[in-house]
């Protein structure tokens, strides 16, 4: 898809302003930004701590456009339950509750309450922006840390010894409505996403790969290239799954190596040809079995309406 064609699907309106303190090259707010163009003005923030609770600028200044209501660390989901019923005993069902949340406060911190607000199948579009690590304190690791990587607390001598946390496939056991994956680098993909996500009552929940060029260690000008390879190596296939059963791949193509995409990063320099053998062994066999899904999926689709026609 060319630029201009990009350029034409994505909304005019803008809910975040200039001003904001993210990093340069930073993923995360570009990842906001093309959330809130498909969202609307009717929509309340609620932020754990993460990245963006810096990103946003200090109270009472914001660079969103919309209400913006901080939360601790672990509450996220429980937080923008509250803010959701208040809404409805308003008679308020328009006005969409966004839970925007890094790694830290999705697959660790709050996996708790998101785990609750998910089984109760609140009314809330719960959105996690991914860096793999808890960036804004140092670049520790976290349960979404890739085996192998670098951080401050599994340094290149030690480096992380266990794999990424399957977090799509725990919210889709959860049989929430809708999940999928999204990265800054599809912009069209990720518009439609939060579109569809928007128009669904229930907890809706999108994975979006952010990038980040202090943790990963590269240059300021590669995030977008860096997501887009993530996805044609496979690290991050973009998928969406409804009520926990229905898989589908929502972009396609030739698979490439893992290699470039590692050697890309300083988080990964130290890593020897039998490291990265051992994470495309990884990845492949990720793939497969999103793969599996999908296929069983599209095989439980044709059988039904086999047996509706």
């Amino acid at each position: 898809m060319s630029q201009l064609m990009i350029a034409d699907r994505v909304p005019r309106e803008e809910l975040m302003t200039s001003g904001h303190v993210a990093c340069p090259g930073c993923a995360a707010p570009i990842a906001m930004r093309m959330v809130l163009k498909a969202l609307g003005p009717k929509t309340i923030v609620v932020m754990p701590a993460s990245c963006w609770s810096i990103i946003a600028g200090p109270w009472p200044q914001s660079s969103l456009k919309v209400p913006l209501y901080h939360a601790a660390f672990e509450t996220g989901a429980a937080t923008a339950s509250g803010v959701r019923a208040a809404l409805d005993m308003q008679g308020d069902t328009e006005t969409t509750v966004l839970v925007w949340a890094g790694d830290g406060g999705t697959f660790d911190i709050g996996l708790q309450a998101l785990s609750g607000a998910a089984e109760r199948n609140e009314n809330i579009l719960y959105c996690c922006y991914d860096n793999e690590a808890y960036m804004n304190t140092g670049i520790q690791r976290s349960s979404a840390t890739p085996w192998g990587a670098a951080t401050s607390t599994t340094p290149a001598v030690q480096p992380q010894s266990t794999h990424k946390k399957d977090i799509l496939a725990i919210l889709a056991a959860h049989r929430i409505p809708y999940a999928a994956t999204a990265t800054v680098a599809h912009p069209v993909d990720l518009l439609e996403k939060v579109t569809k996500a928007r128009a669904i009552r229930g907890t809706r929940f999108l994975h979006i790969l952010a990038p980040c060029p202090p943790g990963w260690k590269f240059e300021d000008d590669e995030t977008i290239e860096l997501a887009r390879m993530a996805v044609r190596a496979g690290v991050f296939p973009l998928v969406e799954v409804e009520h926990g059963e229905h898989w589908r791949f929502t972009a396609e193509g030739a698979r490439e190596p893992v290699g470039p995409y590692l050697r890309k990063q300083g988080r990964f320099r130290h890593l020897g040809e039998e490291q990265v053998r051992q994470i495309q062994a990884e990845v492949d066999r990720r793939w497969n079995a999103m793969r599996r899904r999908v296929e069983s999926s599209e095989s439980d689709e044709d059988g039904s309406l086999a047996e509706g026609g």
